[in-house]
């Protein structure tokens, strides 16, 4: 169980991470690939993925094993974190001290093998190392399912948007999932071992993950900037064959050749902010079984995903469908 203790001063400095985190991606999804629960989640892309895979995950495992403790410093929570370089120069930069200290808990209670020894005391190689092997992961197992990682996480986030509108900080951590339980001050969530996290003031980031299975994750430097990383809903499809990098469909091809109407253009200007399929059909005053077929459309073309949440389902224009109403918005230049 981990229970998070807030005063009144955090409940006003909690906040929803913008986006992904790549590090925190990485790591989870190092981790999950390592599991074998979670087929329906991620049992495709676990196939998907393994065969294409170089020896990056080799040395990764070693730093991120399935289950128990993992080094705190390879999910920084300060610097720049913009871009996955960014990201990764804020972690090569962690200091030394820090590096000893936490992977002799990991090694803990066997001696840390050649690599791992290197990196604990700096060495520049063994950095190189692992900036290589965090970018070519990246790029082979996360990169060609990134527009769907963000989408999700993006509707995840809009999801919060509603429960902060409708009940306020508390119930935005209320309405967190079934891991959760919040009695007021303390925050409690599933967790594998017995761990408390005193904010004392500073607030707590909300991390929402895409790869992060089964259960929410914290850091276990309870002194480092509060953040709680915890799982979001996932399509039982996400998975599905991965387009190669890079591929656009033909002219005059693909799924966005339907995408006309004045009904679907208010369905997707309606998923700007997020809405239900109910929201959707009392706006534009069209049936429920309307709004579902023109939804299919628009998640076809990569223009909405959505979340299932207690029977309901939620839309939320994707990073693509956003740029399409600006451009309508704001017109040719």
């Amino acid at each position: 169980m981990l229970r998070v203790h807030f005063t009144s001063d955090d409940l006003a400095r909690v906040r929803v991470a913008p986006g992904p985190d790549f590090l925190w991606e990485i790591s989870n999804s190092v981790q999950t690939l390592q599991r074998r629960d979670g087929e329906r989640e991620f049992g495709d892309w676990r196939r998907w993925v393994r065969p294409r895979l170089s020896s990056s995950p080799r040395l990764l495992s070693r730093l991120l094993p399935p289950r128990g403790y993992s080094p705190d410093f390879l999910t920084p929570t300060s610097g720049d974190r913009g871009t996955l370089q960014a990201s990764v120069d804020v972690l090569l930069s962690t200091p030394r001290g820090r590096l000893r200290a936490e992977l002799a808990r990991l090694a803990t209670p066997v001696q840390l093998p050649g690599w791992l020894g290197a990196l604990a005391g700096g060495d520049a190689e063994a950095l190189r190392q692992l900036g290589g092997a965090l970018r070519t992961y990246q790029r082979e197992a996360l990169a060609p399912y990134w527009r769907r990682v963000h989408a999700d996480i993006d509707a995840d986030r809009a999801l919060r948007l509603r429960g902060l509108l409708d009940g306020g900080t508390e119930g935005l951590l209320a309405g967190l999932g079934p891991q959760f339980r919040w009695r007021a001050p303390v925050l409690e969530a599933a967790y594998p071992v017995e761990q408390d996290l005193w904010l004392r003031g500073r607030g707590l980031v909300l991390q929402p993950s895409f790869f992060c299975w089964p259960t929410p994750i914290t850091l276990a430097d309870g002194d480092l900037p509060p953040v709680l990383v915890y799982p979001i809903h996932h399509s039982a499809d996400w998975a599905g064959p991965a387009p190669a990098p890079g591929t656009r469909p033909a002219a005059g091809s693909g799924p966005l050749g339907p995408l006309l109407g004045h009904t679907r253009a208010g369905i997707l200007r309606a998923t700007r902010t997020g809405c239900s399929t109910v929201e959707a059909a009392r706006l534009l005053d069209v049936t429920h079984p309307a709004v579902s077929q023109h939804i299919n459309v628009l998640r076809a073309a990569g223009l909405v995903t959505t979340v299932r949440r207690a029977g309901r389902s939620f839309h939320v224009a994707t990073a693509e469908g956003r740029a399409l109403l600006a451009a309508e918005e704001y017109g040719p230049e």
